[in-house]
């Protein structure tokens, strides 16, 4: 019995670190494949997301056999965030700047990820769990904005969380992330909020 103590104590102190070594350079990997997707598509090779995170590409590999592991991870990162950014939003600002706010987040988040949506619609089975997050996740989100817009008033119109976004989607599809294209996008999805605005029947 204390032979088995001395053995658990020797080794639960080494795997700990290790544990935690392990989450850091996933996290890492993850922002930087974030950064350079932005920056480059989702074809940038291994090699440079590694250099980047700062460790070898056989731990990137370990972490994320497949590059379609490593873009979901980007896109779950990155989508996590958006959701997460309505609460606070919802808490500073009346409802409707808090809908139109947030919807311009989105657009920003979808006009940035250049060849992301292409890879996530590519047909690639590996893709498929991300349909389900997404609509679990972003889809409520949307609908509590407008809801609580459309209850105090500061919408006229009632619309689908899921085909608004699929519309925002659609204004960014093909969009590089320069100013000028970026900004095309958000005054096309500025459109979309004021129909919002606007009761049936006005002319």
């Amino acid at each position: 019995m204390p032979a088995n103590t001395s053995s658990l104590s020797t080794v639960e102190p080494a795997t700990r670190p290790r544990r935690a070594d392990a989450r850091q350079n996933a996290d890492a990997l993850v922002e930087a494949a974030t950064a350079l997707f932005a920056e480059a598509g989702v074809d940038v090779p291994a090699r440079v997301i590694a250099v980047r995170a700062g460790v070898g590409v056989g731990t990137l590999y370990r972490h994320f056999p497949l590059r379609s592991d490593l873009i979901s991870a980007v896109f779950r990162r990155e989508l996590d965030a958006c959701v997460a950014a309505a609460a606070p939003l919802a808490a500073a600002y009346p409802p409707g700047e808090a809908l139109d706010r947030w919807i311009m987040r989105y657009t920003r988040f979808v006009a940035a990820k250049r060849g992301l949506a292409g890879a996530l619609h590519s047909g690639d089975p590996a893709y498929e769990p991300l349909a389900a997050y997404f609509s679990t996740h972003l889809t409520p989100t949307l609908a509590g904005l407008l809801a609580a817009a459309r209850e105090s008033g500061d919408i006229a119109q009632d619309v689908d969380a899921g085909e608004f976004l699929g519309a925002v989607a659609d204004l960014c599809h093909g969009v590089r992330p320069d100013g000028a294209a970026s900004g095309r996008a958000e005054r096309m999805v500025g459109l979309l909020l004021a129909g919002l605005r606007s009761a049936e029947g006005d002319g």
